[in-house]
């Protein structure tokens, strides 16, 4: 798929530049700010190593990308990206643009540039072991021309933890896949999963049990007795 210049320099114009809704109050409400921020970095792993939990992780962070406006750069790790699994959250593929990396390195030099293009709405890139500075440039690239950076954290043969290392991210999730809906017919229902606010600058981790993203990237709330505090990282200290 081809994109002019013309056309990446005017997706994301008249977006919102500050705040990036869940349209949830369960959600936006324990978000410092009242959402998630939209000039920033924001992290996002399956809960394991297991094939549904990193699907649900790029599903999710695919929805969030989806629900802003103009076109996405998505820098992959790894030529597996599920186009009509997309398109079904709502991110289609007249609004994407792919660059295949490979190596993390490779990743992390497309998001810095795609950020500090500052036309596109959102970068998102695939990668396994960040460095702290790094986390810090993408920061500060999204900071500077108000385009939000998703980075998809991928398990390793190593079997760490995706999100163990500290990192400049805004905030910081989890993603599980969760027993689907129970239908009064055969069938199965729509998906659930767990996410988990693993951290956040500013304010306290949470988790809830969601239905998972519909064809406009947004969650629908399944419990209320679901959502409830976790502790933070260890080895991590909110931000006041």
């Amino acid at each position: 798929m081809r994109l002019s210049v013309r056309a990446i320099e005017d997706a994301g114009r008249g977006a919102n530049r500050d705040l990036l809704s869940f349209g949830l109050d369960e959600i936006d409400r324990r978000l410092a700010g009242g959402g998630l921020a939209a000039a920033a970095l924001h992290e996002v792993a399956g809960a394991s190593a297991s094939l549904s939990d990193d699907a649900a992780a790029t599903l999710f962070a695919a929805g969030i990308a989806a629900r802003r406006t103009g076109t996405v750069l998505w820098a992959l790790g790894r030529p597996d990206l599920f186009a009509p699994g997309l398109a079904l959250v709502g991110l289609g593929p007249d609004r994407l643009l792919h660059a295949e990396c490979g190596r993390d390195e490779d990743v992390l030099a497309v998001m810095e540039e795609g950020l500090r293009h500052g036309g596109l709405a959102a970068v998102v890139g695939e990668v396994g072991r960040v460095t702290m500075a790094a986390t810090r440039r993408l920061q500060l690239a999204a900071e500077e021309k108000g385009v939000m950076a998703l980075m998809l954290k991928r398990w390793r043969r190593s079997g760490q933890d995706p999100l163990a290392l500290p990192s400049a991210a805004v905030t910081r999730w989890r993603i599980a896949c969760a027993p689907s809906e129970t239908l009064p017919v055969p069938g199965v229902g729509r998906p659930r999963w767990h996410v988990e606010l693993a951290r956040q600058r500013g304010g306290a981790p949470f988790q809830w049990i969601m239905e998972s993203c519909n064809a406009e990237g947004r969650l629908a709330l399944f419990a209320l007795s679901a959502d409830r505090p976790v502790a933070a990282e260890p080895g991590e200290r909110r931000a006041a």
